[in-house]
């Protein structure tokens, strides 16, 4: 019988190799980087500015060829670019919605036909988005142009908005940032990364020629993200938000702290997510998409893959089968190789197998896909995976210990779940703390999923109706922060003061009227120090009462009983919750005449007036009572076959530094926000009115909140900031205070991350009025109380 000699379609597709790319795919990018002599400026005013003697960077294609160059910014450019920027907000803002919907519109319309261009510059920069993905984003956003004063009332744009990126940054999480913040009415100014500069002053370019205002969009470019901070320094700047890789974010936050612009930071690369798949998965599709996600794709995270041990042997061979043939890939550098080497020694020296498409190269900068099976948890491959095609493999038995798997990372970014039971996905994507959760499918992007990076992840909502909000402050608040210029101050020497006229503490509280104690677990006791502060009259004639010198162990202690009660009390159903806090105000106001007495005492205010501030402090806690079962997320209209959910989370424990202003007021307020909303709290009365606080505690002790869930610590405020800023459980942190308090809490809330409201007090109180009952005002404290979750339900 003659040999076959016809080839099957299998062994054709076996040995294509990739032709030769078209020279006509990137000439529409070419030609505009050759009008620009590929040597790009900025874009200030509506037009492209090259000033003369600037430093440049080159931004090199993967085969080592200089795309083009970019200019650096210096200060004198800094300042033209905000003054330009200050301009076009004044008649952005006084558009009506319906104006700046067009405006957008117009500007979906350019990017369409323009299409192109955006994709083969975006391509050529590394820097890959798919201008529909884009077009997705204006049309998202006009329409809440049109809708802003009709579903957000009440609130106003901020002003400029500085937007920067790291250079790994993708061109579409740049404008999920530069979008709702011009669909608000506020005018940008862009800080790209190295690969997002050529689209993002292409698009700027396009926009500008659609009908958007000269100076609504500005980039300026620069050698690194500090920048960012220079742009930050200005005082013009309203707020700072990055996106990008965690390194660059705490650079910017280091640099830019004490200058008075409160700054968001949004990791959205690099972050480690667990893909998590159970044996009721369909094995076929899960590996197919492991595949795609962890070699194929351009990885702006890295996936761990947590599987379960009845399907792990499946699981392994199948990945083996899909991988046999697979050629290496191309790495960024040679360092990145000797990270690759490194990770892959230590996983076989724990015990960790390989299973890899093809034998490693003895050295350059490529890689064969690598999967490391039996990787231990706490390896540093595992939490902090090198850049490259590597996939660590853990098992898991049960539900729970796969929960534990996914949270077990620092970070918080996105998770992936493979099952055909509903029920055990959303049960799992429920109790993972991550911003985003895919069922059978990974990293869904779309702008109308709101997405809070959870833990390490992120300190701001992207995305959604409550991506919004960032943009956007209460029509009757100020600006919380004053512009100022940073001082120059020793971080490790702050808060290392001792308090005023401390003392040993001997008294016995139960006899002395003039001596307190804190509340720490549900208990009333003295500081761990045993020392008091001497707490002053009000015209300082002499000492009023003796309060507790708390310090870091006595917060350490606070922090320990709000854990064990937290993830009860944020379980509890909105309507038990809600009911907790009736009962508080209740005894609230059992005890008004105390509570006036102490006010009055303390602060020297007429006894009326601390009467009425006690009302107030009943009707507010009644207030947030009722905001328990009534604000909730829900499910989200999606361009694709599916359903999305999004719902509020807590952020756990919070920090709070209490202002001198209406000590028993502002604290309910505060205190109510933070556990309506599942939180603990810490709080530290004002160091100048802390008895209203103490003498709240009696309220406390009566009531039915689990004990360790409100916890307050008196003492010096700045120790007292030390030690919350410090401790890496707590996840926010309210601050009213110094300038050099803030400019601390900028500084040093970076590792871990950390949510900071920061109020510099001065005569306005940082523009606070606690009097006030406005549905905003009351809305932006709520909102910064909780974190969003969007749960992605992919349906055929």
């Amino acid at each position: 019988m003659a040999s076959r000699t016809t080839k099957t379609v299998y062994e054709i597709f076996q040995s294509m190799e990739h032709g030769p790319a078209s020279t006509s795919n990137t000439a529409t990018a070419q030609a505009w980087l050759d009008h620009h002599s590929r040597s790009l400026g900025f874009f200030i005013d509506g037009k492209f500015v090259r000033p003369a003697e600037r430093q440049s960077r080159s931004l090199a294609d993967s085969k080592g060829g200089v795309v083009c160059s970019t200019a650096c910014a210096e200060a004198g450019d800094v300042s033209q670019c905000a003054s330009s920027a200050a301009n076009s907000f004044k008649s952005w803002s006084s558009l009506t919605c319906n104006q700046r919907a067009k405006v957008l519109l117009r500007l979906a319309s350019a990017l369409g036909l323009h299409g192109q261009c955006v994709s083969e510059l975006c391509e050529l920069c590394e820097a890959p988005c798919s201008p529909s993905s884009l077009v997705r984003l204006l049309q998202f956003y006009s329409s809440w142009a049109q809708l802003r004063d009709t579903l957000i009332c009440d609130w106003t744009p901020l002003g400029v908005v500085a937007i920067v990126t790291s250079d790994d940054c993708s061109l579409y999480s740049l404008m999920l940032k530069v979008l709702p913040a011009l669909a608000m009415g506020n005018s940008v100014i862009v800080v790209p990364g190295r690969s997002c500069a050529p689209p993002a002053l292409l698009l700027a370019q396009l926009f500008t020629g659609a009908g958007l205002p000269a100076g609504a969009f500005n980039v300026l470019t620069g050698s690194d993200v500090t920048l960012g901070a220079k742009v930050a320094q200005n005082p013009i700047i309203s707020y700072v938000t990055y996106s990008g890789n965690k390194e660059d974010g705490v650079t910017l936050c280091k640099a830019s702290a004490g200058m008075g612009a409160p700054v968001s930071v949004s990791p959205c690369t690099g972050a480690t997510c667990p893909f998590i798949i159970f044996e009721s998965a369909d094995i076929d599709s899960t590996v197919d998409e492991v595949m795609e996600a962890a070699f194929k794709k351009k990885k702006e995270v890295y996936w761990v893959l947590c599987v379960q041990e009845s399907v792990s042997d499946s699981v392994v061979a199948r990945l083996r089968l899909r991988m046999a043939g697979m050629k290496c890939v191309a790495l960024r550098s040679d360092a990145d190789r000797a990270l690759l080497d490194a990770a892959v020694q230590e996983a076989q020296q724990q015990g960790a197998t390989l299973v890899q498409s093809c034998a490693a190269p003895p050295s350059g900068a490529q890689y064969p896909p690598t999967v490391l099976c039996g990787a231990a948890p706490s390896s540093p491959y595992v939490v902090t995976p090198p850049p490259g095609p590597l996939l660590p493999l853990l098992t898991f038995r049960s539900n729970t210990e796969a929960v534990a798997l996914g949270n077990h990372s620092p970070h918080g970014h996105a998770a992936s779940i493979w099952t055909e039971d509903l029920t055990l996905a959303l049960e799992t994507a429920k109790s993972l703390s991550v911003g985003s959760v895919c069922v059978n499918s990974s990293l869904v992007c779309d702008p109308c999923l709101p997405v809070s990076g959870h833990k390490d992840s992120g300190s701001c909502t992207d995305g959604g109706r409550e991506g919004l909000y960032q943009f956007l402050r209460p029509s009757c608040s100020t600006s919380p922060l004053l512009r100022c210029s940073p001082v120059s101050m020793d971080y490790s020497q702050f808060g290392t003061e001792a308090s005023p006229a401390v003392i040993p503490d001997t008294s016995d509280p139960s006899s002395s009227p003039l001596s307190y104690t804190q509340f720490v677990g549900g208990k009333a006791c003295k500081s761990v120090s045993g020392c008091s502060v001497a707490v002053q009259s009000p015209g300082g004639s002499g000492v009023l009462a003796f309060c507790p010198d708390g310090g870091r162990k006595d917060v350490r202690n606070a922090v320990e009983a709000a854990i064990k009660v937290q993830p009860g009390w944020m379980k509890k159903s909105p309507s038990a919750r809600a009911q907790s806090i009736y009962s508080l105000a209740k005894g609230l106001e059992a005890k008004r005449r105390d509570l006036a007495v102490s006010i009055s005492s303390q602060t020297g205010i007429s006894a009326d007036e601390a009467d009425r501030e006690v009302e107030l402090s009943v009707t507010r806690l009644n207030v947030w009572a009722a905001y328990c079962d009534k604000v909730q997320g829900g499910s989200l209209p999606m361009p694709q076959s599916g359903s999305a959910l999004s719902f509020p989370e807590a952020l756990g424990v919070v920090g709070v530094v209490l202002p001198d202003k209406n000590p028993v007021l502002s604290m309910v307020t505060l205190l109510g926000a933070a556990i309506a909303t599942g939180n603990a709290v810490i709080m530290v009365p004002s160091q100048k009115h802390p008895l209203p606080a103490l003498a709240f505690i009696q309220v406390l002790q009566s009531s039915d909140l689990p004990a360790g869930l409100v916890n307050i610590v008196t003492g010096s405020r700045d120790q007292l900031t030390v030690a919350l800023a410090t401790h890496s459980v707590i996840k926010a942190i309210w601050y009213w205070g110094s300038a050099e308090g803030c400019q601390y809490l900028q500084y040093t809330c970076t590792r871990p991350l950390k949510t900071l409201r920061l109020f510099i007090q001065d005569g306005k109180d940082g523009g606070m009025d606690w009097t006030q009952s406005h549905p905003s005002l009351l809305e932006d404290m709520w909102r910064n109380a909780v974190q969003w979750k969007s749960v992605w339900i992919p349906t055929t």
